[in-house]
């Protein structure tokens, strides 16, 4: 896999700045340096988000999903342009590779025009990969007292809960800098308008031509015995 995408930037140095689909170029044109901040400093108010943020400027290091995840966050819940979110975490990765990052970056940030959208739920990772809050608590602190069962959403601790934590919403911790549901529904819809005419799936043709996958696929039952 890593010969594959590292190709992509081999065969397209452009891949670095530019998007691989020119129609989705510009399409996050806003620039909101609080929110990027925010996600650079690991202060969302979405605990894996913040956790895995904090454990990259301190260690270097991430697993892939997680990546995948922050990657996706920053691009539909926080609708960033993918370049200098992309450019902050090639300074934090030990194991960064050009031709790895930028391909997989603009995969994750969906301007590549052929692959799917893939959008996180930062609060179902919670509950999916961390139940017992295990790395969220040593990554964020000031959730270390937060019961089991408000970790994924702290901001929904009642007052006294809050108290008894010492983790009050607003001052010990952010609340959710945006709303999960509603931010990557309109992320998902601008993309979506834009990929689903004529001209942009045209070009996208053009692109799987010349950097989708020349190996075939496995069929998945087979891959499950193997």
């Amino acid at each position: 896999m890593g010969d594959h995408f590292t190709q992509k930037l081999e065969d397209q140095p452009s891949l670095e700045i530019h998007a691989m689909h020119p129609m989705l170029e510009d399409i996050r044109n806003v620039d909101d340096p609080a929110r990027f901040d925010a996600f650079c400093a690991g202060q969302t108010g979405y605990p894996m988000v913040d956790a895995c943020i904090r454990a990259t400027i301190t260690t270097g290091w991430l697993n892939f999903r997680m990546r995948a995840m922050i990657v996706s966050f920053a691009s539909y819940h926080l609708w960033l342009d993918w370049r200098p979110v992309a450019h902050f975490l090639a300074r934090q990765w030990t194991d960064y590779e050009p031709g790895i990052h930028y391909p997989q970056h603009q995969m994750q940030a969906g301007v590549t025009g052929i692959n799917a959208l893939r959008i996180y739920s930062p609060t179902k990772q919670v509950i999916d990969q961390d139940p017992s809050g295990q790395f969220i608590r040593r990554w964020v602190p000031e959730l270390a007292d937060v019961p089991d069962t408000h970790l994924a959403e702290p901001s929904l601790m009642p007052t006294p809960t809050q108290k008894s934590a010492g983790c009050r919403i607003g001052v010990d911790y952010p609340p959710p800098i945006v709303e999960h549901s509603e931010a990557t529904r309109a992320a998902r819809k601008a993309i979506t308008e834009i990929r689903k005419t004529p001209e942009a799936k045209a070009i996208s043709d053009e692109i799987l031509e010349r950097h989708g996958s020349r190996k075939p696929r496995t069929p998945r039952r087979k891959r499950a015995k193997s």
